[in-house]
């Protein structure tokens, strides 16, 4: 009960001439799962020479086609025997073990096969029925799901639970046809569709997206923000729906795009103040001019009322307009003005201007009134008592500021006012 590949590639329609019986499967469309292969005999399509065969039988030596995105299984009396997810021709030989073509599933198959398959029978017995089942390994996509009521949300951004619903498709596909068959299809007559499936998938689904939202706010996302985060959502879809899905029926979440996101009415209006409070308590600009625009609107209503009752009105306009006013002082005093940066050059501008003892502001060496040099500022020294002064005594011993030497014209050093050796005085 093996099969013996005989070509790979593209299947061709004329190689049914050449076997005794030749298994086909079309095209399956993205709603059939698992479709049973049709044998061509006879006067049918493929022009073969058997025409006399039992749909239940295969016979020794018979071709079995599988196209691309397909797996094939060999099933005796409802158990698997043999499979292949590799495209291309194989020859049955129930002489011979099974083959076991995983493809690119590796040892995954291998390892449910040996769960849920029948094991070679010594001598090459056969069953008593035979059959050749196709199943679609492309990925079904369009599944479409909805929320009737709104679901709880857990923002992160607006700290509280919003309500929201939310629209959207998803994709997904089969990972392990062997147990896709043994666990959900069976024995089908013709096809297993996945709207047979829908009910049962569509209460896990939402469970699970429930769980996988719950996820997604505590990662910090945003309900807005829900729509670009379609690989995070697919992982943790798939993680909820290990068990019931993958493990149990073979099938895996590829995609999930939400299309449309709707906060209820409640959680429209928190989202609303929400965001006019964080508009308004960072921007004094926008707070007054709020103000200014409620001022405005309270005097035109009162405007279309009557003489006393407009008198009424604006009394108490006035005492609401003056609480206002008082608002805004007491937020300007708590938010002072931002004044603009002093620029470096206009700081160091006024770092070198000083005043001289005329009383004229001068920025240059000499007085532009009366002439005088610039004053030297008096620098740092230590005294020998170790203290730091600015002055011309020390302020912790009171010994006088030693003189600085200086060299005169004719080349003398000197530390007193007049030169040593000239008498020129001290520059």
């Amino acid at each position: 009960m093996g099969l013996i590949k005989a070509f790979s590639g593209a299947v061709r329609s004329e190689l049914a001439d050449q076997w005794k019986e030749y298994f086909y499967c079309d095209s399956m469309g993205t709603g059939t799962l698992i479709c049973k292969g049709a044998k061509k005999t006879g006067t049918t399509q493929f022009q073969g020479s058997n025409t006399k065969a039992s749909d239940n039988v295969i016979s020794e030596g018979s071709m079995i086609a599988v196209n691309e995105g397909q797996a094939m299984l060999v099933v005796e009396d409802g158990k698997i025997v043999d499979f292949t997810c590799e495209p291309g021709g194989y020859r049955y030989d129930f002489k011979t073990e099974p083959s076991l073509f995983s493809g690119s599933f590796g040892n995954a198959l291998t390892r449910t096969f040996q769960e849920v398959g029948k094991r070679f029978a010594l001598g090459g017995e056969t069953g008593k029925d035979q059959r050749i089942y196709y199943v679609n390994l492309k990925e079904i996509v369009g599944n479409k799901f909805g929320s009737a009521q709104p679901m709880p949300y857990d923002d992160p951004y607006y700290k509280t639970v919003l309500y929201v619903r939310y629209f959207g498709v998803y994709s997904f596909k089969v990972t392990d046809p062997l147990r896709l068959y043994t666990a959900v299809a069976g024995n089908v007559d013709k096809e297993y569709r996945a709207s047979q499936l829908q009910e049962q998938s569509d209460t896990e689904f939402y469970g699970a997206l429930d769980t996988a939202m719950s996820k997604l706010a505590v990662d910090g996302v945003k309900f807005s923000m829900l729509p670009s985060k379609q690989m995070e959502l697919a992982n943790y879809m798939n993680e909820a729906l290990d068990e019931a899905w993958r493990q149990l029926r073979g099938l895996e979440i590829i995609s999930v795009g939400i299309n449309k996101i709707t906060p209820d009415d409640k959680s429209r209006e928190r989202i609303e103040q929400f965001d006019n409070a964080t508009m308004l308590g960072g921007n004094q600009a926008a707070m007054q001019g709020r103000m200014t625009s409620a001022q405005a609107t309270a005097f035109e209503n009162m405007g279309k009322q009557s003489a006393g009752t407009s008198g009424m009105d604006m009394m108490g306009m006035a005492f609401g307009v003056q609480a206002m006013n008082q608002m805004g002082q007491m937020m300007q005093q708590q938010t002072p003005p931002q004044s603009a940066a002093p620029q470096p050059e206009a700081v160091q501008k006024e770092a070198d201007t000083w005043k001289c003892a005329c009383g004229a502001e001068n920025a240059g060496k000499f007085c532009s009134e009366c002439g005088l040099e610039k004053p030297k500022t008096e620098t740092e020294w230590v005294c020998a008592c170790g203290t730091k002064n600015a002055g011309k005594f020390c302020s912790e011993c009171g010994k006088p500021r030693p003189e600085e030497g200086w060299t005169c014209a004719c080349g003398a050093e000197n530390k007193g006012k007049f030169c040593s050796e000239c008498g020129s005085p001290r520059p």
